[in-house]
C-alpha cells in the first residue's frame, strides 16, 4: 500500500468516525460558559465526574460489563471464576497467587508511541473484576496541567490491587508512567505490585500460527470479536492534539471506546492464555501450531514429559509442512533426552523417509545413536553416507573418516547399503 492509498484509508476512517458521532446531542453553552470549556466535555458526551484532588482536577468515567454479557466468545462471568494460581506457571513462579479481584488490567493512550520524557499518558484505563462484572475506570487529562491530579488519583485507585496485568506494558506502559510520576515529583505505585505482561505468553502460544500478536488481532482470531469503526492507534495522538487545540471533544469518543475494548480484551485473554501454561494437558486449542508453541515453552521450563505429550498432540492435530518436520525432529530430540531411545530412533527414521529440511539432521542423529548406543559402526557409517549424499559438510566428512578409521582398527569394513533408511 503506497502513501496515497494509506491517506485515502485514513480519510475514510476519519469520515466514518465523524458520521458515527455526528448526531450526538450537544448542549448549548450557558451564560458565561464557552464551548471550549472542559465542563462541556464532561456533561455533554460522557457520563462521569470531575474529580478534585489535592493536586488539582481531572475527569474520570466508568463502564461496567455485566456478568451476563460476552466479549466475542468469552463470557464475562468466567472472570470471577479464575483460579488463584492461574498466573503461577506463566510468571515463572513470581506470581504464585492472584485472586481475580486483586488484578488490575491497565492500558494507556499516549501523545506518542516512542515514549520518553516528552510523552504523556493522557488517558489511563484500569479494569477490575468485581461481583457485578468487569469494570473499567478511565482517568482523563483534559489538559497537561491536570497530569499531577490524574496520577494522584491513579495511585489511590491502584492501592487495592496486588497484581498489574498489561499487554506490552513491561516495555511501554509501566516505564512511561514511572517517568510521568518522576516528572511530577511523585512516587509511582508499581514497585509494590507484581506485573504480568501477557504479550510474552501470547507470543509463545500463537506466534507460529498468527501473522502478528497485536492485541486487536488476538481479539479477532482468539475471541472472535470484530471491532466496528475503531480508531487506528497511530491516529490517537493527533486526535488528542486536535482536542487540546479546539476543545471539541466529539472525536475523542472513539479513543475512550478503543481504550475500554483493549482492557476488556486483555482481561478475557488473561482467562485463556495463562490457563494453557497452567494446565497444558487439558488445554483446548483448535490448531496444532498453538500446541507446538506451548510445547517449546514447556521444554524451556524443563517440563519435559508435558512437552513431549504436547508435541505428539500437535503432530496428531496436523501441522503445515513448514512446522511438521521441525516438530518431528524436536520430538525425536526430546525422546532422546528422556532416554526413550527406541522412540527417538523411530521418529528420526520417519524423518529420513521423505524429502524435508530436517532429513540430514535426522541421519546425523541416527548415526550418533548407532555408533554410541548400539555400537553398530556399519549402520552409523551408512547413515553418515546417506546424509552426505543429501548435503555434504566438513563435519559429516570428518565423521565418515573417523567411522571408517574406527572400523579399520576393529577389523570391520562396512559395505552394506541399508534400504530401510535410504
Amino acid at each position: 500500500m503506497d502513501i496515497r492509498e494509506q491517506l485515502a484509508h485514513l480519510r475514510q476512517t476519519v469520515a466514518g468516525i465523524d458520521r458515527k458521532y455526528a448526531n450526538l446531542p450537544v448542549k448549548r453553552p450557558e451564560a458565561g460558559e464557552t464551548e471550549a470549556g472542559p465542563s462541556g466535555f464532561v456533561e455533554e458526551l460522557l457520563s462521569g465526574e470531575v474529580v478534585e484532588t489535592p493536586l488539582g482536577k481531572h475527569f474520570e468515567t466508568e463502564k461496567l460489563y455485566a456478568n451476563h454479557q460476552t466479549h466475542g466468545s468469552y463470557e464475562i462471568s468466567c472472570l470471577t471464576e479464575l483460579p488463584a494460581d492461574l498466573l503461577h506457571s506463566l510468571s515463572g513462579g513470581e506470581i504464585p497467587v492472584a485472586r481475580p479481584e486483586a488484578m488490575a488490567f491497565l492500558d494507556t493512550e499516549t501523545t506518542g508511541l516512542a515514549g520518553g520524557s516528552g510523552t504523556y499518558a493522557f488517558l489511563i484505563g484500569v479494569g477490575s473484576i468485581e461481583a457485578e462484572g468487569f469494570r473499567v475506570r478511565q482517568f482523563f487529562m483534559r489538559d497537561y496541567s491536570e497530569e499531577p491530579s490524574v496520577l494522584h488519583s491513579l495511585s489511590a485507585y491502584l492501592a487495592r490491587f496486588e497484581v498489574l496485568v498489561t499487554y506490552n506494558g513491561r516495555s511501554y506502559d509501566q516505564p512511561l508512567l514511572e517517568t510521568r510520576y518522576t516528572m511530577c515529583r511523585a512516587r509511582h505505585p508499581f514497585s509494590r505490585m507484581e506485573h504480568l505482561d501477557l504479550l510474552y505468553g501470547a507470543r509463545r502460544l500463537y506466534k507460529l500460527r498468527l501473522e502478528n500478536c497485536r492485541l486487536v488481532n488476538l481479539e479477532t482470531q482468539i475471541l472472535g470479536f470484530e471491532r466496528q469503526g475503531d480508531i487506528p492507534g497511530e491516529m490517537i495522538p493527533y486526535v488528542y492534539f486536535e482536542y487540546l487545540r479546539t476543545r471539541r471533544a466529539v472525536r475523542l469518543m472513539p479513543v475512550f471506546h478503543h481504550n475500554v475494548l483493549d482492557i476488556l480484551t486483555l482481561a478475557c485473554l488473561t482467562g485463556i492464555i495463562p490457563e494453557a501454561f497452567r494446565d497444558p494437558e487439558n488445554v483446548r486449542v483448535r490448531h496444532g501450531s498453538d500446541l507446538l508453541g506451548l510445547a517449546r515453552w514447556l521444554q524451556m521450563a524443563d517440563r519435559l514429559e508435558e512437552a513431549h505429550r504436547a508435541l505428539r498432540r500437535a503432530v496428531e492435530m496436523g501441522l503445515p509442512d513448514a512446522l511438521l518436520f521441525r516438530a518431528l525432529f524436536e520430538t525425536g530430540m526430546l525422546e532422546k533426552k528422556l532416554c526413550r531411545e527406541h522412540a527417538a530412533v523411530a521418529t528420526f527414521t520417519d524423518l529420513t523417509l521423505s524429502p524435508n529440511p530436517w532429513r540430514v539432521r535426522a541421519y546425523e542423529e541416527l548415526a550418533k545413536h548407532y555408533e554410541h548406543k548400539e555400537k553398530n559402526l556399519t549402520m552409523a557409517l551408512e547413515c553418515t553416507r546417506a546424509a552426505r549424499g543429501l548435503e555434504d559438510s566438513p563435519a559429516l566428512e570428518a565423521r565418515q573418516r573417523r567411522l571408517e578409521a574406527k572400523g579399520s582398527r576393529s577389523g570391520r569394513q562396512p559395505r552394506l547399503r541399508l534400504a530401510a533408511i535410504s
